[in-house]
């Protein structure tokens, strides 16, 4: 399949869930106490789909490896933060494996789209 446009990235539809994900995890009454722990950790998650989407939709490889740079180290925000969480009791430890399953299944997707792209002769059609 060509991927034509970020939707088509199965790395941006799994980052998609995963923050949809992290917006159900934290809308209980815990994360209303802390309206800023809960902003951060949302703005993460929206984080590491835009950053896949605005690079992609950049259309130069190297901007591109640039921003899935940023995505991966959204997806490490997350994990960290989730940590916060399950120490202070602001989810279960199976919502925080969730996050941790999803955040490093993406890492590596992530990676493994850098490391593709690094070695491709096709420089994006920016420069075509």
């Amino acid at each position: 399949m060509k991927i034509k446009t970020f939707e088509d990235l199965t790395i941006w539809q799994e980052a998609r869930e995963l923050c949809k994900y992290l917006f159900r995890v934290t809308s209980g009454d815990l994360f209303s106490r802390d309206l800023r722990f809960r902003s951060q950790i949302r703005g993460a998650g929206g984080s590491v789909m835009d950053n896949i989407a605005e690079g992609f939709c950049r259309g130069g490889k190297k901007e591109f490896i640039q921003f899935l740079y940023i995505a991966k180290g959204s997806c490490s925000e997350i994990r960290s933060q989730s940590y916060r969480a399950l120490d202070f009791r602001f989810i279960s430890e199976t919502q925080h494996r969730e996050i941790l399953a999803q955040t490093v299944s993406i890492s590596k997707q992530i990676f493994a789209l850098i490391n593709y792209l690094k070695e491709t002769k096709h420089i994006g059609h920016k420069f075509r």
